[in-house]
């Protein structure tokens, strides 16, 4: 008599558990509900006994925003890690699949959501009649915002073409849209803030992204040599953004809230709130990347280093998702 092989996870007369893959992904759904929570409820808790107003719709507007940065950050983290990939001795040729187009459709209705606020002044429309597209044309924040939804397609048809590697150019124009968009011209020195933040956000996408997609790609590899040669390289260089991130973040933070009043500001406004709760989860992101590190040179199975790596990921994602709602709330010094 022959015995019938049960399916994995599963004992006689029990019923199968739920897929890896199915669990896996019920698990990232859930962790993107929780990133939403962030910039959806974030701005009524960090105003709370500020006395600062709230903007119309802040919620909604630091969600955009949010799902902007994630879509910026995806593309140029793919290309970002084709780069190293090429000086990875013995490299399978096969990667993973990319996920630039969807990235692509996410910042596009992001980038659309975001300019139809700016054609209704700044408020939240409640009908298409409430849109005044044209008006989008006569102003700097609307120019901004039509350049970014038409770069976003632009990147989404070359992700799609046979040379997707020219996404880079319009990845940059949004990038550079985005620094002029977040230091208006009556600011103190804005080519400086705009400088910063350009440097902030390109560091910033390449340490996320890259990151997200090397682990993407070592889950298609399966070669511990050259899974842990990848990551080598990508440690290395993400030590470099790392620095420059918090060099220009401990600046432009400067910038907005002077020394002298800092530590004030950090726990009675609400955007030093959001970003004292950033600091401590950027932090936290380092201390995973160091042990990290330390597994990739130490361990025996140096892609042990992945287990911490992909926590990193997930708290990068609620950096993200604070950095949109940093955008959504007053800025606590006046110019």
């Amino acid at each position: 008599m022959t015995l019938a092989r049960s399916s994995p996870g599963a004992t006689d007369g029990s019923v199968p558990g739920p897929r890896p893959g199915i669990a896996r992904t019920v698990a990232v759904l859930a962790l993107l509900g929780l990133a939403a929570l962030i910039p959806l409820l974030g701005p009524s808790a960090a105003l709370h006994d500020t006395g600062e107003a709230a903007a119309p719709g802040s919620g909604g507007i630091a969600l955009l925003r949010a799902a902007l940065f994630a879509a910026l950050c995806v593309p140029l983290g793919e290309l970002f890690v084709h780069r190293l990939a090429r000086a990875v001795p013995g490299a399978p040729p096969a990667g993973p699949r990319s996920w630039a187009p969807y990235a692509a459709a996410v910042g596009f209705g992001a980038a659309l959501g975001l300019a139809s606020v700016v054609s209704t002044g700044n408020l939240v429309p409640h009908s298409p009649s409430d849109l005044d597209i044209g008006g989008l044309y006569s102003s700097r924040d609307g120019k901004l915002a039509l350049l970014e939804v038409n770069a976003f397609a632009v990147a989404g048809l070359c992700a799609l073409s046979r040379r997707p590697a020219t996404q880079v150019w319009p990845l940059t124009a949004i990038v550079i849209a985005e620094a002029l968009r977040a230091h208006p011209a009556p600011e103190h020195s804005p080519l400086l803030g705009s400088g910063l933040t350009l440097v902030h956000l390109i560091c910033a996408s390449l340490w996320v992204g890259g990151l997200l997609h090397a682990l993407r790609t070592l889950r298609v590899w399966r070669v511990q040599e050259a899974g842990a040669a990848l990551l080598g390289l990508y440690a290395r260089v993400a030590a470099v953004l790392l620095a420059a991130i918090t060099a220009t973040g401990v600046w432009s933070s400067l910038r907005r809230m002077p020394s002298d009043t800092i530590l004030d500001q950090l726990t009675g406004t609400a955007y030093g709130r959001a970003l004292l709760a950033k600091v401590i989860l950027v932090v936290a992101v380092a201390a995973l990347a160091l042990w990290a590190r330390i597994r990739l040179r130490r361990a025996d199975d140096p892609l042990s280093a992945a287990s911490p790596a992909r926590a990193e990921v997930v708290v990068l994602g609620l950096v993200i998702a604070l950095s949109g709602l940093l955008t959504a709330l007053p800025v606590p010094i006046r110019w």
